[in-house]
């Protein structure tokens, strides 16, 4: 069973960035790359929203998608070697402010809380 762990949240003033991180165990390097990674966020009272995706296989083939709300501020991507994804969110706002989660193959991470002041 895949297990997840997201790390790299906290508190940042608008107009700031932070790059998230999700680790993986319990999947082979063969699985992870050709697995699909999705990058979620709930806001307190919200449902969870799909943030980013980005497609397994080789980099000249993958597909990435973003939210409207994100696209041109954050930028997913994938470490086959380590097993890791990354989000990189840049010009952060309030709006932003969520428990961000990663999944793969049905698992997802505890999260990790994103707070954007204004």
């Amino acid at each position: 069973q895949v297990q997840l762990v997201e790390s790299g949240g906290g508190l940042v003033q608008a107009g700031g960035s932070l790059r998230l991180s999700c680790v993986t165990s319990g999947i082979t390097g063969i699985i992870f790359s050709i697995s699909s990674i999705g990058w979620y966020r709930q806001a307190p009272g919200k449902q969870r929203e799909l943030v980013a995706s980005i497609s397994g296989g080789g980099g000249g083939s993958r597909t990435i998608n973003y939210a409207d709300s994100v696209k041109g501020r954050f930028t997913i991507s994938r470490d086959n070697a380590k097993k890791t994804a990354y989000l990189q969110m840049n010009s952060l706002k309030p709006e932003d402010t969520a428990v961000y989660y990663c999944t793969i193959r049905g698992g997802w991470g505890q999260g990790t809380q994103v707070t954007v002041s204004s």
